[in-house]
């Protein structure tokens, strides 16, 4: 064989992979939630460790890890819902280790 066949070879093994990969990519953009820009409905289990609260009220909840989320109740949306202090847990801003949350930058 070649050197121009093992190229023609190795393009067209290329190009066929992409063929086939490209409209995975496509179903995977398809599937992630389209929101319009608003950001995602409050967990459930925020929402029920503020029941019965004001707004403002400090609470807290157990996370799916077993921690302890920490936060103020505040309305979010229609609804009332724990903001955890230093923002959501996994942001990387401390959330759910109580504090206050960071000021926003304008």
């Amino acid at each position: 064989m070649t050197t121009l066949n093992r190229i023609n070879r190795t393009l067209a093994a290329a190009a066929a992979t992409l063929l086939l990969a490209l409209p995975l990519a496509g179903t995977a953009a398809d599937q992630a939630p389209s929101q319009g820009g608003k950001p995602p409905a409050p967990p459930p289990e925020a929402i029920a460790a503020c029941n019965g609260k004001a707004e403002g009220a400090t609470a807290s909840f157990a996370g799916r890890n077993g921690e302890t989320i920490s936060g103020t109740c505040q309305k979010i949306g229609d609804v009332l819902a724990l903001r955890p202090a230093g923002g959501p847990p996994g942001s990387g801003q401390g959330g759910g280790q109580g504090g206050k949350p960071p000021a926003k930058k304008g």
